[in-house]
């Protein structure tokens, strides 16, 4: 048998692992919404220096003055419980709690917008990995049955996922699809190697998943929400997520079928908006599910190399029953190239860039003015 028959055969069988024929089933991987199933290859690149490299190098050049401004606030950081003692998904590595200290950082208000990330592919000419591969994971119910009637496979594992060809930012529920009254949703099918090339243009990069973390937590101790325990506290809708039964329908109580404004819902105590629900977020570690509690970790930052980067937040496909991962402990990873319909990004920063503005300075949840 040629070296190229066996080539094929190796081909076809890491594609099988991620998608699999389309199937009627309405079966449910366990209490997960399936996003860590979307891999675009399973072939597993064990070192940073292995690992392929993103499509296009992240651009280094001068910013174009856009006219716009970005919004952070600056955390000035100290000691914080990250993780839980009472993991949902042990699996998913949210156990040990452990103490962990921070250096003060400045973070985005809210997730990048759609005009925020045209505003950089319009200076930059950047194509994103889902515009060069020519595809993206994107929910079945969300997209036409036009679409829908020219795809022939799904994701094994959860088949509601299905690889849409012409999916993108710009066409998130496929080539039907346009952003056009969505400029203020938060971009998605954004790869960790889009968003890193993203946040470098701002002059800003991505979190560390403690920094986001403590971010999230609003300068409370020991909480699921950035808001405290409960809900919706008095009834009040705070985020963006899955209402109704996953997959098949979404009763939207909270306005929303999918994304939503990311100005929209609770500000936290550290003047954030959207942290929980509404998309995945990119931290800039790499995946792993060991974590020592031994003693107070300074400003850690994750393995040095490996497979998978770490996402937070959940999103508007979460729900309590099926993927309770939208609480500040919960986590999750997909390969750097992996491109989604429900994930984002949020940008951070050691100095506050010339063109952003600082809309707020704060410790442990209190306000404490303006910082230049």
């Amino acid at each position: 048998m040629s070296l190229l028959w066996w080539l094929v055969v190796v081909l076809d069988l890491i594609f099988a692992e991620t998608l699999c024929p389309m199937s009627s089933s309405d079966d449910k991987e366990g209490t997960s919404c399936g996003c860590s199933s979307l891999k675009r290859d399973h072939t597993k690149y064990e070192t940073s220096e292995s690992r392929p490299a993103p499509m296009q190098t992240p651009v280094e050049g001068p910013r174009a003055q856009t006219g716009q401004t970005s919004q952070m606030v600056f955390l000035q950081g100290g000691e914080f419980t990250m993780g839980t003692d009472e993991p949902v998904f042990v699996a998913d590595g949210e156990a040990p709690a452990r103490r962990v200290f921070l250096d003060g950082f400045y973070i985005d208000v809210h997730e990048a917008s759609n005009a925020e990330f045209q505003k950089f592919v319009e200076s930059t000419g950047y194509k994103t990995e889902a515009e060069t591969f020519g595809d993206s994971f994107v929910l079945d119910s969300a997209i036409s049955e036009a679409t829908k009637s020219g795809i022939t496979q799904a994701v094994a594992a959860a088949p509601w996922w299905l690889p849409v060809k012409g999916a993108d930012w710009r066409h998130p529920e496929g080539p039907d699809s346009n952003i056009d009254d969505r400029m203020d949703h938060p971009v998605v099918h954004v790869s960790w190697n889009d968003a890193l090339a993203f946040c470098k243009w701002m002059k800003k990069r991505l979190p560390t998943e403690a920094e986001w973390e403590y971010a999230c937590r609003g300068g409370l101790e020991n909480r699921l929400f950035p808001w405290g325990n409960k809900w919706n506290p008095k009834g009040e809708v705070r985020a963006n997520i899955w209402e109704g039964e996953f997959p098949s329908k979404n009763t939207a109580e909270d306005g929303f079928i999918g994304t939503a404004p990311v100005t929209v819902f609770h500000t936290s105590k550290f003047g954030l908006k959207n942290m929980i629900g509404n998309v995945w977020e990119w931290t800039n570690d790499w995946w792993t599910t060991q974590h020592s509690n031994k003693g107070v970790m300074v400003d850690p930052k994750g393995p040095p190399q490996g497979t998978d980067k770490v996402k937070k937040g959940g999103s508007f496909m979460c729900h309590k029953n099926y993927c309770y991962r939208y609480r500040c402990a919960a986590r999750s990873q997909n390969t750097p190239d992996t491109t989604a319909y429900n994930v984002g990004v949020r940008c951070a920063s050691d100095t506050l860039p010339s063109d952003s503005v600082l809309v707020g300075n704060y410790t442990a949840g209190h306000k404490k003015g303006n910082k230049g």
